[in-house]
């Protein structure tokens, strides 16, 4: 072992010490002051590995002398069921997570950042097959995609690209019900078009049996590439996608997984509503940037449904992808690394995609993957699976346990109410105590919390996100616990749009929950004032639900949509080009792209652009000495830091143009990089506090005036029920993104005109 380690070994010892030493409760609140000091000065220098782990043992000291003190003098008296049940529940939840914290130490102890392998020559290069699983999503969004995929760097007679279509099955096409049956038919002979006119290949399999998990299963049986990758109907990938993955399975025979970020180019609904989307991290890059690579440092990095690379040869050993639960990605992954195969984790945005807009889509697809993840927890048991080396056993276990943080969320969030209306004690301990023990234990968790996922993770952020979840996944937990086989696949809804700020159709849980912390906070003065000698525990426990309220009242901005009608999102791609108009070319800058349009700046002067008159015109743009070209025509002007950008949109959206566009939008990883990088600073404890406090006040006067509108017009339209409006999107008008409205113009496919 390394010298270098000795420190964090000495500090480990020390600490197993320190941790059953008894002492009095001066002494404990000395210790507790002090190792917060020596953990806060380790974390000084985040890059050094010994400092590193010994921030890990000082923070486990505190947590553990806490979990000491509590297990042995705050729990109720078992005579008093009132006070002991429920403190009992409580205490377990606080367990539950410590179990997580030790866990989540384990698993960042020291993250892996990996260097990407050159791949083979290209007549060494082993043949891909790329798999775009589909199911209800629109043509347009399958032809960027498909397109994406063609446009990779890659020996094009070692690649084949399939589009697996489970909206067009022989079932579907033979439905008792005409209108499905119709639809299914319409849906398949677009797509074999689509896939006939940009050189893919298109399969429908006979019946919708195993979801995903049997629509991938369907592809492996028509084709026989070494490698496959598997990307979700909305995944773009980038053109160095293959380059930058494929090179790893040379080195170990035994790689079965290379498994990429999932980056997006819109807002989940906190981000939308909150509007954070520009300047906070989004809530998987935790996941993707931090824990991903701490599972890769144990060989557990797992598969994630999408933007990844598979070994054939693997895969037909477990009979393809699994599919006993409804995450199949997470439960592939448990087999295949039970039977001694392994996974790399490539810390690299290489696919850009879509996340669900609304707030109903966004917690349909979180309760899927709650679901999923206690099904393979309770059938697969990951913790005693054969073949799994212990830390595997330790992360699977841990990324499984952590889909039950709504049972503690909402333990937590209640837990004040019964002393503060019911006066039950169901935790014992005086001012100095809890100052002494929970306060240093509360500090260090939110510093480590910082120190670990500072750059990826605001402060209050992940409380915000797991109580919005928690509300409505208790019940699915409760589900798939009573019976684990009972779940089903549901895919989720991308690409929707809100014709007009109003709550959702979900908001109501959250004000009834709202109102009742609020009416407590509300009785927790009055009692303080009243009550001849009110206790310190009472203290404890107001500022414990003011809190909550704080938190409940910044989630009711989460529920209170904003109007979106853009389904195009920008990537800002700085590329120089021609612009025919007539006879005339005039110098371009092309600033943004999206699948809808273009915005540009003119260089050496620029065509009269009157919106009265339609002004059409031919981009030219090279690659690899090659002319692309698109044409477009005139949508609107605006000023973009003092500068003047006119928004384009497509003329015409035929496969070629879906070539072009992809041309534009995904040939430079950087581009994905730079905006994943952007975003990603540190907040202080403090300043988020402060924000997030903006957050709550603002955030729930917007709410209530969304609820008022909502009680005025059910006044003027007398009708009980104001269900949000919800369509598919088209591409709307942006006075900044030149995106035209898909429905101005005929999209020709192979042959078929849709629109």
């Amino acid at each position: 072992m390394k010298c270098v380690k000795w420190p964090a070994i000495i500090a480990g010892v020390f600490g197993l010490f320190l941790i059953w030493l008894p002492m009095s409760l001066q002494a404990q609140l000395v210790l507790s002051v002090s190792v917060l000091g020596l953990m806060l000065l380790c974390m000084t220098r985040p890059d050094n590995k010994t400092l590193r782990l010994m921030t890990f043992v000082f923070a486990a000291v505190l947590a553990l002398r806490y979990a000491f003190w509590r297990t042995t003098e705050t729990l109720p008296n078992f005579s008093e069921p009132l006070n002991y049940i429920p403190g009992l529940i409580l205490y377990v939840a606080e367990m539950y997570c410590l179990v997580m914290l030790a866990i989540s130490f384990f698993m960042l102890a020291d993250p892996l950042k990996r260097k990407t392998p050159a791949r083979a020559a290209d007549k060494d290069c082993p043949t891909v097959d790329v798999f775009v699983p589909s199911y209800n999503e629109e043509p347009e969004l399958l032809a960027l995609t498909l397109a994406a995929a063609r446009s990779m760097h890659y020996p094009k007679d070692k690649l084949n690209i399939y589009l697996l279509d489970d909206g067009g099955t022989d079932a579907k096409c033979s439905h008792k019900d005409p209108r499905t049956a119709l639809s299914a038919l319409r849906r398949r002979e677009q797509l074999k078009s689509l896939c006939e006119a940009m050189g893919v290949h298109y399969h429908a399999r006979a019946e919708n049996s195993h979801a995903k998990a049997g629509n991938l299963n369907a592809g492996l049986q028509i084709s026989k590439g070494e490698l496959v990758v598997v990307f979700d109907a909305d995944h773009a990938p980038v053109r160095d996608f293959l380059n930058e993955t494929v090179g790893f399975f040379a080195e170990d025979e035994k790689l079965f997984l290379v498994q990429t970020p999932h980056f997006f180019l819109n807002p989940d609904p906190l981000e939308k509503n909150l509007e954070t989307f520009a300047r906070m991290p989004s809530e998987n890059e935790m996941f993707y940037s931090v824990v991903q690579r701490g599972l890769d440092k144990w060989d557990a990095s797992f598969f994630c449904g999408s933007a990844a690379v598979l070994r054939r040869e693997a895969l037909l050993e477990t009979d393809g992808f699994s599919g006993q639960s409804i995450t199949e990605d997470c439960e592939t992954a448990l087999s295949l690394h039970s039977r001694g195969w392994h996974s790399v984790y490539v810390d690299k945005p290489l696919i850009a995609g879509l996340q669900p807009e609304t707030f109903v889509s966004f917690i349909g697809q979180r309760a899927r993957w709650s679901q999923g993840m206690l099904q393979i927890l309770i059938l697969n048991r990951p913790f005693l699976a054969r073949g799994l080396t212990m830390a595997q056993r330790i992360c699977y276990a841990g990324t499984n346990l952590f889909w039950l943080f709504p049972m503690t969320r909402l333990t937590f969030m209640f837990a004040p109410l019964l002393y503060i209306f019911f006066s039950l004690e169901i935790f014992q301990a005086n001012i100095i105590e809890f100052a002494s023990y929970t306060v240093t234990y509360l500090i260090s968790s939110f510093a480590m919390q910082s120190y670990l996922y500072g750059k990826v993770r605001w402060p209050w952020i992940s409380e915000l996100y797991e109580y919005v979840q928690s509300v409505l996944l208790f019940g699915s937990i409760i589900s798939v616990v009573r019976n684990p086989r009972k779940p089903t696949f549901n895919v989720t809804a991308k690409g929707q749009t809100l014709d007009e700020s109003k709550l959702s159709p979900l908001a109501r849980p959250y004000f009834a929950i709202f109102f009742l912390l609020l009416g407590a906070s509300l009785y927790a003065v009055w009692r303080y004032m009243t009550e001849p000698m009110p206790s310190e525990l009472l203290l404890i426990v107001a500022g414990w639900n003011i809190i909550n309220l704080g938190i409940a009242g910044a989630a009711l901005g989460v529920v209170s949509e904003r109007r979106e009608r853009r389904r195009n999102q920008r990537l800002p791609v700085k590329r120089h080009a021609l612009m025919r108009v007539g006879d005339k070319v005039y110098t371009i800058i092309i600033q943004d792209a999206s699948s809808g349009g273009v915005s540009i700046q003119f260089l050496d002067g620029k065509p009269v652009m009157d919106k009265g008159e339609p002004l059409e015109a031919f981009i030219e743009l090279r690659r690899n000495g090659k002319a692309l070209g698109l044409n477009v025509v005139y949508r609107s002007t605006s000023k973009r830091d003092e500068d003047t950008v006119h928004g384009f949109a497509y003329a015409e959206r035929t496969p070629q143009t879906f070539m072009v566009i992809a041309e534009l939008m995904y040939s430079d990883q950087s581009v994905l990089q730079d905006r994943l990088t952007r975003r990603q600073k540190r907040q202080g404890f403090f300043e988020g506090t402060v924000r997030f406090a903006v957050w709550t006040v603002a955030e729930t006067l917007r709410a209530l005036q969304y609820a008022g509108g909502l009680v005025r017009e059910q006044q003027v339209k007398s009708f009980s029920d104001a269900p949000m409006v919800i369509k598919d999107r088209s591409d709307a008008l942006s006075e900044e993104g030149g995106n035209s409205n898909a429905h101005d113009y005929p999209v020709l496919v192979g042959g078929v005109v849709y629109g």
